[in-house]
Order: C-alpha cells, then structure tokens, then sequence
C-alpha cells in the first residue's frame, strides 16, 4: 500500500524571522520615503486577522509589515510569481498566496482557508488595484464571502494621504505626510449576523478614502509627469494623446496645459480649466467613454503603440514575443503588427478579461494565454482596459453600464 505524502505547512518559522529583520532594515527608510506615520496594533500579538487594506502605494504592504508583529501572508497577483528567481525567492522568504487578477480564482481562496487554518493572519486589498485617482475604487463583492468562510476577525486597514504622496501615475514621491493604521476590527459575531449585502456595504464604506480633496501640500518638481497614464479624453477634443513634464500637462491636440499644484488640485494655463482635481476628470473621462459609439472605430484604430510584448507563463515567467510591437487599439479589437506576416489579432469577443498591472502594464486574457503588454513610460494601459469594457457591456445589452474594469 502507497504511503500518502504529507502536505507541507504553508506557515514556516523562517517567515517570522525574515519579517522581523525586514522590519527593522525597512522601516527607518520606508518612514523617511513616505514620511507616513505608522499607528502601531498593540492587539495584534498572539491572534490571526484578516486584513483589508484600501491601495494607494508601491508600500502599502510594508505599512501592514510595520504595524502587525507576526507574519502577514498577502494575497498577490501572479504577475509577482512570474519573474523567474526572484519570485521564488519571495515565496521562500514570505510565501505570498497567489490569484489570478480579473479571475475568479477558487486555488487562491482554498490556499486562504489552509493559512487560516494554519493560524497565519492574511493581508489583502479588495480593490484589486491602486487607486489611480485618490479614490477607493471598485471592490469585488466575492471579499464578503471570502471573509465569511475564514471566519478570522477582521482588521480594517486604512492608508490616508498616500495618493498625495504618490499617485500610481507618478514615478516620483512628493514631501508630504501621510498615515497608516487599524481604523476598525470587525468581530466574526458581528459580521456572521449580517447578510452578504450588508457586510459588503461595511467593508466598502470602512475601506473608502477620497483624496480629491485640498487638505494638505504635497511637493516634488515633477509633480505632473507620466499624468498621460491615466488621463487620454480631452474635455475640448475628446479622444487625445497627453504629455507632462514637470508640474505641466498638455493635450497634444489642442496645445491646452494643465498645472498639477501642490494641493492636488488642476489649474489651466492662462485659461479655466473645468475640473477642479484629477478625480473630477477622470469621472468625465468615464462619462464620455460610457457614451462612446465603438462602431465608429471598428475598421479604424483610435490609438497606436508601440509596445514590448511578452506572454505570461502564469506562476513561472515571461517570454518576450515581440521587443517592439506596433499595437492598434480598435473598437472590437487590438490588432499586434498590423498588415504584417506576423499579424495577430485579438477580438474582444474573445478576450476573457483585460487589466492594469503597475503603473501602465496591460495584461490580456485570450484563450488560455495571457499576453502582457508594456509600453514606454508615457504608455496608456487603462484606456485598453476601458475601450475593452464598454464593449462587453454593450455586448451584454448593458450599454447603459458603467463599470470600465477600474
């Protein structure tokens, strides 16, 4: 008779040792970086949480590192697992749990189960992305049920002033303050009594920040820069191409500059600019995507490319296909080397999901593989990821839908 093999833990002692030399070599530097205060949890020692955290740095798990004693297993994209050696160094020093993004993912919520089980304290950000406007964005009911069947307490981690340090856009952070600490714990008594809807809506109001606000100063030269990642709809020539450099913005259509000041807010140059913050623009962005006729664009392209294009072995690595692809965003479709032997074409009726990673990667799921594009540093992945769905949601007779995959 076959002897069963033992399953290995998923915790292991070298992970609290790890954390603790981490914490003490990176917080001094992560302080000094972000000038955050990090709020200790002294109820943290001897019991397991699970903890949400609204997302709105590169650093964001380092601030749940500082204020938590014991390990933190967090949940992380597979883009992290897919960078050869350094993703295994990784899952030996911390052993993220990985998930497939714009997926739903059983694996990872069965590996969840057998951490908690385990006694480990889980870390996750609902929103599954950064925040690109200083809003909380769009968070996947599934997180109720999630927590539910971990029956873990739950700690409510909120980061204030992150977006003003840095936004995702940006490649630089700003002087300025920030903080990061346990606003809430939620019982699993408290939560169990609730419906699903209802836990939903307290995890969504306990989590969301709004920084389109001018509640503090936020300052770094090249406040502006790399703005043209999120922002492509000109509210004077609608479909546009942007270019920053410094604290300035321009349409390359209409020559019109757009200050970034220190308080967050926009300022046009020399001319009234309509939209106080960037949220306020990114909101009309949405609108006018949301109205858009895509017919229009399915036999001429609305913008073009050039991309570094690679496929994803998901959990293993990347292969680079292509160096320098020439992309052509269409309004059923995005054609790779247009009117090339080497054409490929990807209808959207076939592509299952499409995302942001980062600051401005794309990753597209078709047929099993999943394609990553990455640009120069000026590359606009999000307007791929709206043009992407408001054609599924027309497609699915929901043109009145609202929901862009951000």
């Amino acid at each position: 008779m076959e002897k069963t093999t033992k399953k290995q833990q998923w915790l292991k002692p070298r992970h609290k040792i790890i954390t603790n030399l981490a914490r003490a070599i990176l917080a001094p530097y992560t302080r000094w970086k972000y000038g955050v205060d990090v709020v200790p949890f002294k109820e943290s020692k001897n019991r397991q949480y699970l903890i949400i955290m609204n997302h709105q740095t590169a650093f964001d798990q380092f601030f749940i590192g500082m204020t938590f004693k014991q390990p933190v297993y967090y949940i992380a994209t597979e883009d992290i697992f897919s960078l050869g050696w350094l993703s295994s160094l990784l899952k030996w020093a911390v052993a993220p749990i990985p998930i497939k993004k714009q997926t739903t993912d059983m694996h990872a919520v069965m590996t969840c189960m057998r951490v908690a089980k385990e006694g480990g304290t889980i870390a996750l950000a609902p929103e599954g992305n950064r925040t690109y406007d200083g809003r909380t964005v769009y968070i996947n009911p599934a997180i109720a049920k999630l927590a539910k069947k971990l029956r873990l307490p739950i700690a409510v981690f909120r980061i204030e002033g992150g977006y003003g340090v840095e936004p995702r856009w940006s490649d630089v952070q700003r002087k300025g303050k920030m903080k990061a600490y346990v606003a809430k714990v939620i019982e699993p008594e408290e939560y169990k009594a609730m419906s699903d809807d209802e836990f939903y809506n307290t995890i969504c109001r306990e989590l969301y920040v709004d920084e389109a606000v001018a509640d503090a100063e936020f300052y770094h030269k090249q406040s502006a820069e790399y703005m043209e990642r999120l922002v492509y709809v000109c509210p004077y020539c609608g479909l546009a191409e942007f270019e920053s450099h410094n604290d300035i913005v321009e349409c390359k259509k209409c020559h019109r500059q757009i200050r970034y000041l220190p308080t967050k807010e926009l300022q046009g140059v020399n001319f009234d600019f309509p939209f106080k913050f960037i949220a306020n623009w990114y909101d009309y962005q949405k609108e006018f995507i949301n109205s858009l006729d895509l017919n229009i664009y399915n036999d001429k392209p609305m913008y073009e490319d050039s991309v570094k294009l690679s496929e994803v072995i998901v959990y293993k690595n990347k292969n680079v296909l292509r160096e320098d692809c020439k992309i052509s965003l269409y309004g059923d479709k995005i054609v790779f080397d247009q009117d090339t032997d080497i054409q490929l074409v990807l209808p959207f009726s076939e592509i299952t999901a499409l995302s942001v990673l980062g600051k401005n990667k794309a990753n597209i799921y078709h047929d099993n593989r999943v394609y990553q594009l990455k640009g120069n540093k000026r590359f606009n992945a999000i307007k791929y990821v709206n043009i992407y769905y408001r054609f599924k949601n027309i497609s699915k007779g929901e043109e009145n839908g609202k929901f862009l995959g951000l």
